[in-house]
């Protein structure tokens, strides 16, 4: 699938469509992706500020979706822990981006190169039309090479 296929359907996928959440970009290499979400009265919680899960779910399968497409079908990937922290009340628009670096992709394979496990934490500044960090956000992404039939690590 093209990134920009997959970004088409992602803003047309209820939980971010419903949420305000736009995806802007996803580089065809699956390396880089940005992500947007306006302010508006259904994701605003009782105080007038973005609704927490929402500020959540806009940084929620990107770590994932890159180094899936990234390293690809010979290996396992799925998020195996996250965590936020909410530094400022949010308003308005407020923006995230990801960069998937050569250097974790080569150290994802160097680590899971016996067939082995890794665990990948990433680390994802959500930011105001100011620049001004309201969240940040961590995920740990769970990376295996796949057995192939004959028991072997698959390509």
């Amino acid at each position: 699938m093209r990134a920009s296929t997959l970004r088409w359907g992602m803003n047309l996928w209820p939980p971010f469509l419903f949420a305000g959440i736009r995806i802007t970009a996803i580089s065809e290499d699956f390396r880089h992706a940005r992500v947007r979400m306006r302010q508006h009265w259904f994701n605003r919680n009782y105080v007038g500020t973005h609704f927490g899960g929402s500020l959540f779910a806009m940084t929620d399968p990107f770590w994932m979706l890159l180094t899936m497409r990234s390293l690809g079908r010979g290996y396992m990937v799925w998020d195996q822990a996250a965590e936020i922290r909410f530094v400022k009340p949010g308003r308005g628009t407020v923006e995230a981006s990801f960069d998937l670096g050569d250097d974790v992709l080569e150290a994802m394979r160097t680590a899971t190169a016996d067939g082995g496990k890794h665990l990948q934490w990433f680390d994802t500044r959500v930011h105001d039309a100011d620049g001004d960090v309201v969240a940040t956000v961590r995920k740990q992404v769970y990376v295996r090479r796949k057995q192939a039939a004959n028991g072997g690590a698959g390509a």
